[in-house]
């Protein structure tokens, strides 16, 4: 067994994509998902432990009322708090269906949603991403009583945007389920960045959707948007939430402060014209991210060719971390731009300098 580990190991040394731990505070970022720089606001808390799950005695009058706060924010019947996106996509989507329901999900979906339907029973099958004609393919296939649709509104490693209206009409007219993991969209896009659901006016009209407070809020901790039936379920039979000791009470106030922030709608615009000023100045058949996601994804193809350009960026100044297969599958290697309001076009030229002269 432990030669197996080191043979591993060194395999991945051999190929040059060992992933290991870095810090970055002293450089230009383009790497982080802070896109509104809400992590750089101070707060002043005085954290106690929670001692125990929510079902035991982690429950405070704090956590009830940011749930309270967070559903009648984005428009939902009831809303759950998990510690993590990763705990709440595996624990939701292993909980939610049994072997009689049929997942389908778009290939490009993050790791966590596909540990949580390898953790569940339910027969799923992937689409190509955001094909509306390979999903509908596989939805008139079908013979499960209940069907599952599963996709981001943003994806973290295309940067694209999902058909998100479209695949909603497909979920009516074959009457799935549709989940939508918002954990990239919400806080970057619609008015207060109530994320894309909200915006295209479907927030209360999918089955649930998933929001994160790591990403643009700048905290920690995840939610599920539901009914109160579907919460209710998830508090009985969700063994990432049940089994997991509760965030400290005064996190819950910070989770509530941050989506409230009245400087929200300034700092999206900030965000969206730094955007504009990047695309503006660079185009390149290697940039393949919708033009307004803060997620700006340059596809080289090739281990090789990732690691040059993450290293003549790293010897500029601005960290980042290559992304190697198998986080991406094979030929999809790419440099992972992230965009936030509080870049400035000095940063942001040297970035389009660096990018001009090295990308093939």
């Amino acid at each position: 067994m432990k030669n197996n580990f080191l043979n591993k190991l060194e395999e991945r040394k051999s190929k040059g994509i060992l992933r290991k731990l870095d810090s970055f505070e002293s450089s230009i970022d383009f790497f982080s998902n802070d896109y509104l720089g809400l992590s750089k606001t101070p707060v002043t808390v005085s954290l106690c432990g929670s001692t125990g799950s929510r079902l035991l005695s982690g429950n405070s009058i704090e956590a009830e009322q940011c749930e309270k706060k967070i559903a009648l924010f984005y428009g939902s019947e009831k809303a759950l708090v998990y510690n993590s996106g990763y705990s709440l996509n595996v624990g939701f989507i292993s909980c939610l269906t049994t072997r009689h329901d049929l997942v389908l999900y778009d290939e490009k979906i993050h790791a966590s949603i596909r540990d949580g339907i390898g953790l569940s029973s339910a027969k799923s099958y992937s689409f190509k991403h955001n094909n509306l004609i390979d999903l509908e393919r596989q939805l008139k296939k079908n013979t499960y009583s209940n069907v599952f649709i599963l996709i981001e509104s943003l994806y973290s490693m295309t940067g694209k945007c999902s058909s998100l209206l479209d695949i909603y009409d497909l979920s009516k007219k074959y009457n799935a389920k549709l989940i939508v993991d918002e954990a990239h969209s919400i806080g970057v896009f619609g008015y207060q960045g109530k994320g894309l659901c909200y915006h295209y006016n479907i927030h209360d009209k999918v089955f649930a959707r998933v929001i994160t407070f790591g990403k643009a809020y700048g905290l920690m901790g995840a939610a599920v948007l539901a009914s109160n039936q579907t919460i209710d379920y998830l508090i009985n039979f969700s063994r990432s939430f049940i089994y997991t000791t509760a965030l400290p009470s005064n996190i819950y106030a910070c989770i509530s402060n941050n989506i409230h922030d009245s400087d929200i709608n300034s700092l999206i615009h900030k965000l969206k014209g730094n955007l504009h000023y990047f695309h503006e100045k660079f185009k390149h058949s290697l940039l393949i991210s919708d033009a307004n996601s803060p997620i700006q994804i340059i596809q080289l193809s090739s281990n090789k060719k990732v690691s040059l350009l993450s290293k003549k960026l790293i010897d500029s100044g601005i960290f980042n971390k290559p992304i190697f297969s198998p986080t991406v599958p094979e030929n999809e290697e790419c440099i992972r731009i992230c965009f936030h309001a509080f870049n400035n076009q000095n940063e942001i030229d040297t970035l389009i300098n660096v990018l001009t002269a090295n990308c093939p």
